[in-house]
């Protein structure tokens, strides 16, 4: 499989994993990872910065697969493959326009933001 199939297939795979968030039948462990990886997906954050050398897409390469791959390993596979067959059909329109899911992103980071803050300049 070459990189554009990769792709590709990472598009239909991260709304599934989306989908599987709201199926009742998806174990809370999955929902975990689930939701950190349609975050880190949605992330206009990386944990290594693109504008790095080589180092900066080799998250965007490894990180996000292997989180992918993880998560759909915890989805039981009757459940995954009902919502793989909905996420293909979700991009035919165009691309969703709910804004309102990135609000739970910035708040993440945010408080990592701030954790880090406070880590390193209001130690008491």
């Amino acid at each position: 499989m070459n990189l554009k199939q990769r792709i590709e297939k990472l598009k239909i795979n991260i709304p599934a994993i989306f989908l599987a968030l709201g199926k009742k039948e998806t174990p809370v462990w999955a929902k975990i990872l689930a939701w950190l990886t349609v975050a880190y997906a949605l992330s206009p954050i990386d944990l290594i910065p693109d504008f790095i050398p080589v180092l900066g897409y080799l998250d965007d390469l490894l990180i996000l697969p292997v989180l992918v791959t993880l998560t759909i390993k915890l989805i039981p596979k009757d459940v995954f493959d009902q919502c793989l067959e909905q996420s293909k059909n979700i991009w035919k329109e165009g691309k969703p326009s709910r804004w309102y899911f990135s609000i739970g992103i910035v708040i993440l980071w945010i408080i990592i933001i701030l954790i880090i803050l406070k880590f390193f300049f209001f130690k008491t």
